[in-house]
């Protein structure tokens, strides 16, 4: 059932869990994540980036897959199809491909500029009944070629932008896009209840949700933290699963070429890791 993510994450604000948002890469990875949710009776939001979408050919395809999977696997609990780290031209060709959330990720542009974008694109986004999702401060690592430090956001930008009237809130709290360096301090969670003190009621998401101790992704979630991101550890385990199937000669038996045998390991192991995450984040049986 496609949906705006405002009203799961809001539910999910008030009930002290989190939504995951599991990126989508290709069918197979769409299939795995809506099945899963299925079979939890999770909520779900699939995050697309920017290169994601241009590898399916578009968001136009995207919308059309998504849309036609979860009518044709019969998916009842609720699912957004969301933009990840959107530019600005990006959200408006979401917008018209039918996504039913996008992010405006504004956070490397001056300040003013950010809240003038981001405020154009909730008026628009809220008058087709899509949620809105924007950022302040920066996420370490890169991805889609924007490169992030991981400035921590300031509190007060934070209110700033939650009162233009979005959804939920990005702030960089010392998470990194990626897998995590042995070095890496952890969450600032001292930041995090600043910027949830100041926010108040607005779900706030947590970007780079790989590699992230279970007891800081617990504490966050007990801060304000309603949505978490989960993109590369789903795509270690699928090439983990992908690569044992064949080093064991397994795609030299009959026709264990064929790609829906090939795959299926790797399918296997994201529905794993997506159940694993959806149970750590509190979102079972949430539907």
């Amino acid at each position: 059932m496609l949906v705006s993510a405002s009203e799961m994450l809001k539910k999910a604000k008030e009930g002290h869990y989190a939504v995951g948002q599991f990126n989508i890469n290709n069918l197979e990875w769409t299939k795995a994540v809506l099945q899963t949710a299925q079979e939890c009776n999770s909520p779900v939001i699939l995050g697309v980036s920017a290169g994601a979408g241009k590898y399916m050919t578009g968001y136009k395809t995207v919308a059309a897959m998504v849309k036609a999977m979860d009518e044709s696997l019969g998916i009842t609990v609720p699912v957004a199809l969301h933009l990840d780290h959107g530019t600005y031209d990006d959200c408006y060709k979401c917008i018209e491909a039918g996504f039913t959330s996008i992010m405006f990720d504004g956070s490397h542009l001056p300040f003013e500029e950010n809240v003038e974008k981001t405020k154009e694109l909730v008026a628009k986004a809220h008058e087709l009944g899509m949620s809105i999702e924007a950022e302040v401060g920066s996420i370490g690592g890169e991805e889609d070629g924007v490169i992030g430090m991981g400035e921590c956001a300031d509190p007060a930008e934070c209110k700033s932008v939650a009162e233009l009237g979005i959804d939920f809130l990005a702030a960089g709290i010392g998470n990194i896009h990626g897998v995590y360096p042995a070095n890496w301090a952890g969450l600032q969670f001292d930041v995090l209840s600043n910027i949830s003190d100041a926010v108040g009621a607005m779900p706030l998401v947590l970007h780079g949700g790989t590699g992230i101790p279970d007891e800081q992704i617990t504490r966050a979630i007990s801060l304000g933290v309603s949505k978490i991101n989960v993109n590369t550890e789903c795509q270690l385990v699928f090439a983990a699963a992908t690569r044992e199937y064949i080093e064991a000669g397994k795609d030299q038996q009959g026709k264990g070429f064929d790609p829906r045998k090939l795959l299926a390991p790797g399918v296997q192991a994201i529905k794993d890791k997506v159940k694993e995450k959806m149970i750590l984040f509190g979102s079972v049986d949430k539907a």
